[in-house]
């Protein structure tokens, strides 16, 4: 055990340096360090009086000042955040995941907080979202980007907009939005990958899927059953219906990957979509249903629209990525149960992104162990 800490306190200390530059002063550079080593460590509420108290000082104000009004940059931060992990887990294959999680709060001041359903809590309930991408990489997977999502009735009042302070120039933007902004940053910034994937909410948005085709960026993006595609001309059809008219050779068993218990196995069908196109450019390009269908008496169907080069098109291939969306679930338990991402006090617009960004920073620490330890084995 004492290795264990003693490898991701060295791995932390020099992550640290490539953050020490952000702080004009040295006690929030000396305190962001310790913040982040309270994160790993042994506090069990991984608040501001608790991670304060692990720090060895007697309030917590010093903890609040660093999220609050210290001057530094978490989109610097989170930039040296995606770089890291990259070198970590880095592959030309990798999958960038979108997804959101959520975070249940009390009262009505915390910035974007309203009754809005919770995928953490399974219902509507008084919380905040924020919308995260992963890069599932190299033996393990951790969080490159993070934004909080802002509901329309909070962007509509601006004077409870500055009280959470919540910057003039933030508009609404729903989700695939944020999804597809921090998609482009990664993009932009030369992230290496083979492919996107995400659920429903980013499956179904088509105007992310068509962005993602303008770039040429292969994706495996989940749907719901009433999505229309084209199937077999220029007339829409329902995903289910499509499915349904699949013959039975068209079903192969394949693993989705491993789980609690085991190979993730079912059924599996690929057929292709019509498009029309015009260039040769064009027609590298192929689309395509991915259906998954469920082993127990209930069959339960799953859809996913791929886009992708024709050349790197095997059922084999996109199924691979289909189960790693799971990554990202797993990504949210550990960094939650793990760094404290979702046991802050803060309720202001830069105290969520300075607590999460750090939060995220310390869960790739352990990422990128848990791939070197995978190497090594």
């Amino acid at each position: 055990m004492k290795e264990i800490a003693k490898a991701w306190e060295r791995e932390l200390d020099e992550l640290h340096e490539r953050l020490a530059g952000l702080f004009r002063r040295a006690e929030p550079r000396q305190r962001s360090l310790a913040y982040l080593k309270g994160l790993l460590g042994t506090v069990e509420r991984k608040n501001g009086w608790q991670l304060a108290e692990w720090i060895g000082e007697a309030t917590p104000d010093g903890v609040q000042h660093l999220l609050e009004r210290a001057q530094w940059d978490p989109d610097a931060a989170r930039d040296v955040l995606r770089e890291y992990v990259v070198e970590q887990l880095g592959e030309r294959e990798a999958v960038l995941i979108v997804d959101e999680t959520g975070f249940l709060k009390k009262g009505e001041h915390s910035a974007g907080v309203q009754r809005q359903y919770s995928g953490t809590a399974g219902r509507i309930e008084n919380s905040q979202i924020g919308v995260f991408l992963c890069y599932a990489g190299n033996g393990a997977s951790a969080f490159i980007d993070r934004e909080l999502y802002m509901p329309q009735s909070w962007i509509d009042d601006r004077p409870r907009c500055k009280v959470a302070g919540i910057p003039d120039a933030v508009g609404f933007a729903t989700k695939p939005q944020l999804a597809r902004q921090m998609l482009e940053r990664a993009l932009d910034a030369g992230v290496p990958c083979g492919w996107v994937t995400g659920d429903e909410v980013y499956g179904g948005d088509r105007p992310l899927r068509l962005w993602l085709e303008s770039r040429a960026q292969p994706f495996v993006l989940a749907v719901k059953k009433n999505e229309p595609l084209w199937w077999q001309g220029p007339t829409t059809m329902r995903a289910d219906k499509i499915a349904h008219a699949l013959p039975p050779q068209a079903w192969r068993r394949l693993s989705a990957g491993i789980g609690a218990k085991g190979a993730r196995l079912y059924d599996w069908a690929l057929t292709p979509l019509w498009r029309l196109q015009l260039s040769a450019e064009e027609r590298r390009f192929g689309h395509y249903l991915l259906v998954r269908r469920s082993l127990d008496e209930n069959r339960e169907h799953a859809y996913f629209v791929v886009y992708a080069p024709r050349s790197k098109v095997t059922r084999r291939t996109l199924v691979n990525v289909a189960g790693r969306r799971w990554e990202i679930e797993i990504g949210f338990e550990a960094t939650k149960g793990e760094c404290g991402l979702d046991q802050y006090e803060v309720r202001r617009w830069q105290g969520w992104y300075r607590h999460v960004t750090l939060a995220l920073l310390a869960h790739a620490v352990l990422a990128g162990l848990r791939a070197q330890a995978k190497k090594n084995s």
